[in-house]
C-alpha cells in the first residue's frame, strides 16, 4: 500500500465514513477494544483514504462522550454518535471486557 510506512497497522472504517475522513470532517473514532491497539505518534493506513498519523489515543467512558466528540467523529450530535456505536458494536461479546478508546488522527500526504 503506498504511503503505508513500516507499521503494518490498518485502521478500518465502514464505507459511509470515508468521505468525511477525506474531507477532514471526521478526525477521530471511538473504538471498543479488549486492549489498546494503537499509540500516539503511530502511522496507520485507512483503506480508501490513505496514510494517517495517530495524534492521540486515550481511554474514555462512553457516558462521557460530548458534543465535541460527536463533531470530531463526523456526527451532528452525541446522540447520533452513540447510536452509531451501538449499531457498530452490537455484536461485541458481553463475556469479554472491552474498553472504549478515543483515537484521534490526521491525514498524511501519500
Amino acid at each position: 500500500m503506498p504511503g503505508f510506512g513500516d507499521t503494518g497497522t490498518v485502521l478500518l472504517f465502514k464505507k459511509r465514513f470515508l468521505a468525511a475522513i477525506r474531507q477532514g470532517r471526521k478526525r477521530q473514532t471511538i473504538r471498543l477494544w479488549p486492549y489498546r491497539r494503537m499509540r500516539t505518534g503511530q502511522r496507520s493506513y485507512i483503506p480508501g483514504v490513505g496514510p494517517v498519523r495517530i495524534t492521540r489515543v486515550e481511554p474514555i467512558q462512553l457516558e462521557q462522550l460530548t458534543q465535541q466528540d460527536a463533531v470530531a467523529d463526523g456526527f451532528d450530535s452525541v446522540e447520533e454518535l452513540r447510536q452509531a456505536l451501538e449499531e457498530i458494536y452490537q455484536q461485541t461479546p458481553a463475556d469479554k471486557p472491552h474498553q472504549a478508546y478515543r483515537v484521534c488522527f490526521e491525514l498524511l500526504e501519500e
